[in-house]
């Protein structure tokens, strides 16, 4: 039987007196594909907030993994909207990808083998492993959400939340991250944020 992942009740929150999100009842499964569609100032990065803990709950009750949103952190990989790294900072994929490990202190001394080995292999399911050395800024858009997949996939999640992944892509970059994420849902929950209907429900 499959768990429930994410559980939440009769959830309402407002910002300054304006209510976001009013009453919201939701269970996530275990290998579950979830899309929360609406259009922009809808209320889903709000909710994407709460169940990353990053917004306090007014009224209801959210469960992550059985425990409240900031004590399951670790298990969620989180992909935000702006992955905008700044593209003229001469870093390469491979250290983009090391710092999502969880304990996020970069070693004085560099990373351990275990951190590069880590991070190759997160790159090699993302289909990036031969870019490791490249400097992010000469990737492409679909690309360099790949590399920031691979980073959130870093730290071995159970959950991986991305707010609006494709939106600065082109069509066919979209759909290969969407089929990434497809071969991704085989062993963890896929909760993905968007206003594009029109390829995500092929997926979700």
């Amino acid at each position: 039987t499959s768990m429930s992942v994410i559980e939440i009740k009769d959830l309402s929150f407002a910002y300054e007196k304006e209510l976001i999100l009013d009453n919201i009842n939701l269970s996530v499964e275990e290998k579950d594909f979830l899309a929360i569609i609406g259009p922009n100032g809808g209320g889903k990065s709000t909710l994407l907030k709460l169940i990353l803990g990053i917004n306090t709950l007014d009224k209801g009750k959210i469960t992550v993994l059985g425990k409240k949103p900031k004590q399951s952190l670790t298990q969620i990989g989180y992909v935000p909207q702006n992955t905008n790294v700044n593209t003229d900072f001469p870093i390469k994929v491979i250290e983009i990808v090391m710092m999502g490990h969880v304990e996020g202190k970069r070693p004085l001394f560099g990373y351990g083998k275990h951190e590069v080995l880590c991070a190759m292999g997160v790159l090699e399911q993302v289909g990036m492993a031969e870019f490791a050395q490249t400097k992010i800024g000469s990737l492409s858009g679909g690309q360099r959400q790949r590399v920031m997949i691979a980073r959130a996939l870093c730290a071995h999640p159970k959950i991986l939340i991305l707010d609006e992944p494709t939106s600065s892509i082109d069509i066919t970059g979209q759909r290969s991250i969407y089929e990434l994420l497809r071969v991704l849902n085989k062993s963890i929950t896929v909760i993905v944020v968007s206003h594009d209907i029109s390829v995500i429900l092929e997926y979700a």
